[in-house]
């Protein structure tokens, strides 16, 4: 009877992809993995760096786990960890990504001094008003004017986008593009209702609301109204 491989390894343009089975005892796995890893480095002992990617499936590693595993590919020689992949998280993570994908909605007004934090996406309904700031891991909706500053993608999203009734910023800042000049904004025109985004420059471009449609295709929540 063939004895059931734990640990598969794939070789790629980018790399190499191990599949760890995630039926097995950590230990089993770990053991394999040494020995193909020991095999496979003397077969490439002579070539250019490799770079890994790991999936170990449904098996939850803990920090200290994960470490180890990078450290046993590590010690090969022309091994480089680029990344370890599983299909379980904690239920601290679980929540974290629960929020950053829920719109948190506040009526209220900001007022001088006072920052709104928002994990995921905010809408507000109501002002901003100078010296006011709110703050967003994704976008930024108000249903309002927005007279103070309003950082959106805070996390680092650089297609979080900030929409406004009344775009009168102090300051708009998406991911680490700022725009801390008002007069940059078109004033030349009335609009109910306009939006500001980073364009390919990673400038932050404020413009009708309506180019989000084209711009921002994955905002189906906020395009739906109409």
């Amino acid at each position: 009877m063939k004895k059931r491989q734990n640990v598969t390894i794939k070789g790629t343009k980018e790399g190499l992809v191990l599949h760890l089975d995630d039926t097995c005892s950590y230990e089993e796995l770990k053991k394999e993995l040494d020995q193909k890893l020991s095999a496979n480095s003397r077969t490439q002992e002579e070539r250019n760096l490799f770079s890994v990617k790991v999936h170990v499936g449904n098996r939850y590693l803990t920090e200290e786990q994960r470490e180890e595993l990078k450290s046993l590919i590590r010690q090969k020689k022309n091994l480089v960890v680029d990344d370890i992949e599983s299909d379980v998280m904690t239920k601290e993570e679980a929540k974290r990504q629960k929020a950053e994908n829920e719109v948190m909605t506040v009526s209220s007004i900001v007022r001088s001094g006072q920052v709104l934090r928002a994990p995921g996406d905010l809408l507000l309904i109501g002002d901003v008003n100078p010296g006011g700031s709110v703050v967003a891991g994704g976008n930024i909706f108000i249903m309002g004017s927005l007279k103070g500053l309003a950082h959106a993608g805070c996390y680092g999203n650089e297609e979080a986008v900030i929409a406004a009734s009344n775009m009168k910023p102090t300051q708009l800042k998406i991911s680490d593009s700022i725009n801390r000049a008002p007069d940059t904004i078109q004033k030349n025109e009335k609009r109910e209702m306009e939006c500001a985004y980073i364009d390919e420059d990673r400038q932050i471009i404020v413009d009708r609301l309506q180019v989000l449609i084209h711009l921002r295709p994955n905002l189906n929540r906020f395009e739906g109204g109409h």
